[in-house]
């Protein structure tokens, strides 16, 4: 079993099957289609509560799921449960193999202050730090002076850049220790961290180390994984250029005396920082795990390295015929080799990652490249659950320029659309004088900004198609000379729409709210015999069922026969809701003047919009003030009634918006809860009849003019309809305004129950624009209440 997700997860796969071993994916419900999942023999869904990360997160939850499905062995990746001792413990109990050094060494290599005990007991030099994890600040700005600044804050348990913060003076130290702390938390399930000297002008050289159960180790060289971002590798090179072989030989000495002093018994990396300037070193960390960047170890030393983690968990001797690794003297380097991470990031916007579908996908391929990917096809989705790496490339060459030859060659075959990647920054680094001439450091990508000079990728070829593939179907109106197969038919104007320009605006709802003031509209209301209706056409309807694409130049067209043929309407709703995000996001028009058109074309009808209280019409909270200037201005515009909701019926929510609509005077409040569940079902007791009693009386006693039930789901049946507007109509005196949507089908009976209980006004589509997920048809509810009292 392959206890992670991804790339790595197939990279177990991959050599375990070359063994002969059967295979176990585990997966996320978030990562159902991730392509690690199809890659093993079986593959299982982890806890969904525990959410898209926390599900790998879950020891006894997969050691559980393992026992159950007869797993032998498990392999746990990097990240995630790689370095957690209490992971191999549980699979030691279990009678599971962990792939990995023992839990006793991971506990003490894992842990970065443990880790510089032991460094020091063997004689390895250590940078100036702290010797025990801190919390507290103020103990940390004690240490930090007799240490010095500039300084690095580090996460004790953990690693890949996560929790880590470089502080260049003291009263830097509380706030930056506390971003560590939390980060570190929130990756790692602990918030220790540790102070050490920070280096300004520093490689990161790393040596991989391997070791068996019979107290062999070696060493298979050195890495530099100098060129960072964020203390998050980018490019990797095997082995490190121009470095003093005298350096090179202490260092992995140094390494190999760390990893046998300690015992160590599996694949594992021993990092270092080489002070470029004088020509020192220090360890600064051990990761008891199998690296990113292991790729350009095996291409340089032909030793496959998951495949000898799995052997070596087995028993098998370093030196035996099975893990086949050559004495140290022997153990080769060829040639360099570079690995680049492509990511789904925008360097051009402090590479903030990038989610969403890939439209098309091409990889490079050939002579001295390898690919490591999992999500890399035309289709796959990237999501924001996980980290942003798409695949690895690494290039090998017979020395550092083919080398780098062939990574640029490779970065410029990829053709990746759809989302946004990191290749054209690769591509500048990749061709940086300073990194080929073997002179990165890990501040290399702070300090040159040309890295950041290209040109973004335009897509041309993707956009030429679309284009042609347009032109082809629907012709070129844009060509010179172009006409039209045939001419258009004059479109057909109903007779309805016709209206004489001379004839006079009959009097509507506007005019008695107008005459009356809201106080007293809202007693017109509750007076009123007859069932009041709003048409949702130009709002909820639209945006049910169209996605809320229905152009301000559509509405015009019909807004005069509107006011002249339907003046006895109670309300048009017509704005609120989607129209701002969609109007100008995909509509380009202006909502206001779509407002102010529709205003001056229908002046005798109420105009009524949805409010999502102290989010307004957007998707986040608002100050106060924004809100209630929002509701001024729109009062102001022409806007008559503002129905005012909170989806989680969070009545303080919607207070500010209540409030400004009382006190500008002209309007209407109308403040709608949220219908749910079946209060016909006493077994539904969350949401109960008396749940909905309550909240009416409270949006009554905060100023409501009007109730509304907002059925938005389509849930309420016309038993619980009638039920609920006849215990409404007893405990409150403010009028009851029904909505619901057709979703469900039954809905316009649901309308009828309302009505028959005493219900005042409600909301209908006219026929075209009504059922399904719209509100009930208003056509075929008038012709069912004709010739009635209502």
């Amino acid at each position: 079993m392959a206890a992670n997700r991804g790339e790595i997860a197939i990279r177990i796969f991959r050599a375990a099957n070359e063994l002969g071993l059967r295979t176990v994916s585990i997966f996320a419900e978030e990562d159902r289609f991730s392509i690690h999942r199809f890659k093993a023999d079986e593959a299982y869904q982890l806890d969904a509560s525990k959410g898209p990360v926390g599900a790998y997160l879950d020891v006894e939850g997969i050691v559980a799921l393992a026992k159950q499905k007869g797993v032998t062995m498990i392999h746990p990746g990097y990240g995630f449960l790689s370095e957690n001792a209490a992971f191999a413990r549980a699979c030691a109990r279990e009678g599971i193999i962990f792939i990995g050094p023992s839990p006793d060494l991971l506990e003490n290599m894992g842990d970065k202050t443990a880790a510089r005990t032991l460094a020091h007991k063997f004689k390895v030099p250590t940078l100036p730090g702290t010797e025990e994890p801190l919390t507290d600040p103020d103990e940390a700005l004690t240490v930090a002076h007799e240490i010095g600044f500039p300084l690095i804050i580090k996460a004790a348990f953990g690693g890949g850049g996560r929790g880590m913060r470089v502080v260049e003076k003291p009263s830097q130290l509380p706030g930056l220790l506390a971003e560590a702390q939390n980060e570190a938390l929130n990756a790692f399930g602990n918030p220790a961290v540790f102070l050490e000297r920070y280096i300004s002008r520093a490689k990161h050289i790393e040596v991989q180390i391997l070791g068996d159960q019979h107290g062999n180790v070696v060493h298979l060289h050195e890495r530099d994984c100098s060129v960072q971002r964020r203390y998050q590798k980018v490019v990797e090179v095997a082995p490190a250029m121009h470095l003093d072989p005298k350096v090179r030989k202490e260092l992995c000495d140094a390494a190999v005396a760390l990893a046998k002093g300690i015992g160590y018994n599996n694949a594992g990396t021993v990092e270092f920082l080489y002070d470029m300037d004088q020509n020192d070193w220090f360890f600064i960390e051990m990761n008891p795990r199998i690296q990113v960047e292991h790729t350009v170890t095996e291409c340089v030393t032909g030793i496959d390295l998951v495949r000898s983690q799995i052997l070596i968990a087995q028993g098998e001797p370093l030196h035996g015929a099975e893990v086949a690794i050559p004495a140290q003297k022997e153990i080769p380097c060829n040639g360099f080799a570079i690995q680049c991470r492509v990511t789904t990031e925008d360097p051009l916007k402090n590479f903030s990652p990038d989610y969403g579908r890939i439209l098309n996908y091409r990889s490079a391929a050939g002579f001295g490249i390898r690919l490591d990917a999992a999500s890399g096809d035309a289709g796959s989705v990237v999501t924001p659950y996980y980290d942003s790496m798409l695949v690895k490339i690494t290039a090998m060459g017979r020395d550092f320029p083919m080398a780098c030859q062939r990574m640029d060659r490779a970065l410029r075959e990829f053709r990746i659309r759809g989302v946004k990647t990191n290749i054209p920054f690769l591509e500048n680094v990749i061709a940086d004088e300073t990194f080929r001439a073997g002179q990165a450091h890990t501040k290399l990508i702070d300090t040159k900004t040309e890295l950041f000079h290209f040109r973004p990728r335009r897509d041309r070829a993707t956009r030429t198609l679309a284009y042609l593939s347009d032109i082809t179907l629907n012709g070129n109106s844009t060509a010179k000379g172009w006409k039209p197969a045939a001419a258009l038919p004059k479109a057909h104007v109903p007779d309805s729409l016709i209206i004489e320009h001379h004839a006079e605006v009959p009097k509507g709802s506007r005019d008695v709210l107008l005459e009356l003031g809201p106080d007293k509209f809202a007693k017109w209301i509750l007076d009123e015999k007859r069932l009041l209706v709003t048409d949702t056409t130009l709002r909820d309807a639209h945006q049910s069922l169209i996605a809320t694409r229905m152009r301000t130049y559509d509405m015009l067209r019909v807004a005069e026969a509107v006011s002249h043929r339907v003046p006895q309407l109670f309300s048009l709703e017509m704005w609120g809701g989607a129209t701002f995000d969609t109007a100008m996001r995909f509509l380009s028009e202006c909502p206001w003047e779509r407002l102010r058109r529709l205003r001056e074309k229908i002046p005798n009808l109420c105009f009524q919009m949805l409010f999502r209280g102290s989010n307004a019409v957007g998707y986040s909270n608002y100050p106060d003030n924004v809100v209630a200037g929002f509701v001024k201005h729109a009062a102001d515009s022409g806007m008559d009634i503002f129905r005012i909701f909170d989806s989680l019926n969070y009545l303080p929510n919607m207070q500010v918006a209540m409030e400004a609509a009382r006190d500008h005077g002209k309007v209407l409040c109308e403040a709608a809860i949220c219908y749910t569940g079946d209060i016909n079902d006493e077994k539904r007791d969350k949401y109960s009849l008396q749940y909905y009693i309550n909240k009416a009386k409270e949006v009554e006693k905060m100023g409501a003019h009007i109730l509304a039930i907002k059925d938005m789901a389509g849930l309420c049946k016309p038993l619980a309809a009638r039920k609920l507007v006849t215990a409404l109509k007893q405990e409150i005196g403010i009028p009851i305004h029904f909505h619901t949507h057709d979703t469900s089908g039954l809905n316009a009976a649901s309308v009828l129950a309302a009505c028959n209980a005493g219900v005042d006004i409600v909301d209908l589509a006219i026929a075209s624009m009504s059922g399904s997920t719209s509100q009930p048809n208003l056509n075929s509810v008038s012709a069912a209440l004709a010739k009635t009292e209502r």
